[in-house]
């Protein structure tokens, strides 16, 4: 029994987090989504486009594989997929999903859990995490559709991308810019610092460096490379796994 509450749906990879149950869960996604109650008060003011949809994922075993799958699945329901070309933090795609008049978005993490994990975060039209009211409506989707014998459509990714429901795009660039606008950079040049960053082998890597670049900051990245076991800790910025800075 797959549970998809507020902080979507995680579970262990090759154990629960398979791909035919991602499939499942993505269609209980799509069927959600362009359901006519599915825009709630947390996006008053927006108008997003119906039928676009942001997907992205983390450095974690497979998240890849698993991001690919999810944009296959949102395709064969008509929906037209900004997939993330590389891993990119979950603000990254979130603010994607605001930038990109999309709907909604879909991250492939497990946010600071053990490697063996991975999971699926679902982000509301306004960039946002989806209200427990969408999440509770994807969990019927997905109990309907399993007793009901409803599997998932997909479509093949070549198809998704020469009819141009699927896109590769950067996240990034769009994100740093953004941060460019909210923190006072000018300051920041004017007294240039060297800067240890602890990527943690997450997907996070490489982004403190792109919203700097310009200050005359020198930013010195550890465990920067991709590393689904996560070095052997946990991807969680607390004290006891943070031995690589010191």
């Amino acid at each position: 029994m797959i549970h998809f509450g507020t902080d979507g749906w995680r579970a262990v990879i090759s154990d629960t987090f398979t791909f035919n149950n991602l499939r499942q869960v993505t269609q209980a996604i799509a069927d959600a989504v362009r359901s006519d109650s599915w825009i709630n008060g947390e996006a008053s003011g927006l108008n997003p486009d119906p039928h676009t949809m942001v997907v992205g994922f983390d450095t974690r075993f497979l998240s890849d594989r698993y991001a690919v799958e999810t944009a296959r699945v949102l395709a064969a329901n008509g929906f037209k997929v900004h997939l993330a070309q590389a891993d990119a933090p979950t603000p990254a795609i979130s603010y994607a999903v605001r930038n990109l008049n999309a709907i909604g978005g879909i991250m492939i993490t497990a946010s600071h859990n053990a490697p063996r994990y991975n999971g699926v975060k679902l982000k509301a039209a306004f960039g946002g995490s989806a209200s427990p009211e969408q999440c509770r409506k994807v969990e019927i989707y997905l109990n309907d559709n399993e007793t009901q014998g409803r599997g998932p459509n997909v479509m093949e990714y070549e198809q998704a991308r020469d009819t141009n429901l699927l896109t590769r795009f950067n996240p990034i660039p769009a994100y740093s810019e953004h941060l460019r606008k909210l923190i006072k950079f000018d300051v920041i040049a004017e007294n240039p610092q060297r800067i240890v960053v602890d990527s943690m082998y997450g997907s996070g890597r490489g982004v403190l460096r792109s919203v700097l670049q310009g200050t005359g900051c020198e930013v010195y990245e550890v465990r920067g490379e991709m590393n689904p076991g996560f070095g052997g800790v946990h991807p969680e910025p607390i004290s006891r796994y943070l031995g690589a800075l010191a």
